[in-house]
């Protein structure tokens, strides 16, 4: 597999605390990586490194295959758009301007895009209204234009949709997901609301205390998380072969409990492990939540 950004043991160390701890991480080429941690946990760190705001303590991470301690890293940067903290817009200027500015910036030759930029972000129409009268989505909105100047393959999104309404999230959702699939950007996409992550991502880091908890795709995640039926029984040793038999597909949760995933209705199930000789103690359906998961991860403390 191909990766876009690769850290090994990456440190970031401030003198009182440790923002990033050894933070080893992989965001495949063509994913919508969500990296997901609370408040504190290390995710705006990270982004500022890569994107040559600050420099790491120890450590070391590639993009695009490019060495952060190689003369190419800030060619490869090029190839990056980002979006830190808060959208960096002139408020006094209008969409277009604003890319202009950025085209400018960039050093490149003409203004060929912006209007297409303005359409694809969905400002096309804004005309001579200048940013500081934008909602907050719209201004989020453009900053993600502006961080696609240059026609970057890999875009990094620290917390995009703080603050913003319902239909400014949605009209967020629908763009990064445009980007990924009709352009094959890659996307990295900080943030702690995880609901909404989870209509996004391909692929997922958990961070806490600066560290990488795990690192799974969304079919794993989904799989981890999916609904299933929890039962406890008093034979043990008949358990096993009882929900083999029964064509299940389960996980034994200890020797005489199981989740069960395959949808089935609960007195045909009691009375054919009855049948086979196994009393039902317990039985419970679970539907663990993404937030849930994430708290069996990292525990329900605080970074901050």
């Amino acid at each position: 597999m191909e990766y876009l950004l690769k850290t090994n043991d990456l440190c970031k160390y401030y003198p009182k605390f440790k923002a990033l701890n050894n933070l080893t991480m992989n965001v495949p080429k063509g994913a919508i990586y969500g990296f997901v941690g609370r408040n504190g946990a290390g995710k705006t760190t990270l982004i500022r490194l890569i994107t040559g705001l600050q420099h790491p303590t120890g450590g070391s991470y590639e993009l695009c295959g490019a060495a952060h301690s190689s003369p190419e890293i800030l060619k490869v940067r090029r190839r990056m758009g980002a979006v830190v903290e808060t959208p960096s817009i002139y408020l006094d200027k209008t969409a277009e301007e604003n890319l202009m500015l950025q085209y400018r910036t960039l050093g490149l030759p003409s203004f060929d895009g912006v209007k297409e930029l303005l359409e694809l972000v969905g400002l096309h129409d804004t005309g001579k209204k200048k940013a500081k009268k934008f909602s907050l989505g719209m201004r989020q909105r453009l900053g993600i234009a502006i961080a696609l100047c240059g026609n970057p393959d890999f875009l990094v999104l620290d917390e995009p949709i703080n603050g913003l309404d319902p239909q400014g999230i949605i009209e967020i959702r629908e763009l990064i997901l445009k980007l990924n699939r009709e352009r094959g950007v890659t996307v990295l996409i900080s943030s702690h609301i995880l609901d909404e992550l989870s209509r996004l991502a391909t692929h997922y880091g958990f961070i806490d205390g600066g560290r990488m908890v795990k690192e799974m795709s969304a079919e794993e995640l989904e799989a981890a998380c999916k609904k299933s039926l929890y039962i406890e029984t008093d034979s043990p040793e008949l358990l096993s072969a009882a929900l083999s038999d029964l064509g299940l597909e389960y996980k034994l949760e200890s020797d005489s409990s199981a989740s069960i995933f395959t949808e089935t209705e609960v007195t045909p199930l009691v009375l054919a492990l009855h049948e086979k000789g196994i009393s039902v103690r317990k039985m419970t359906e679970r539907d663990e939540s993404l937030e849930s998961f994430f708290l069996s991860l990292v525990g329900g403390g605080s970074n901050e």
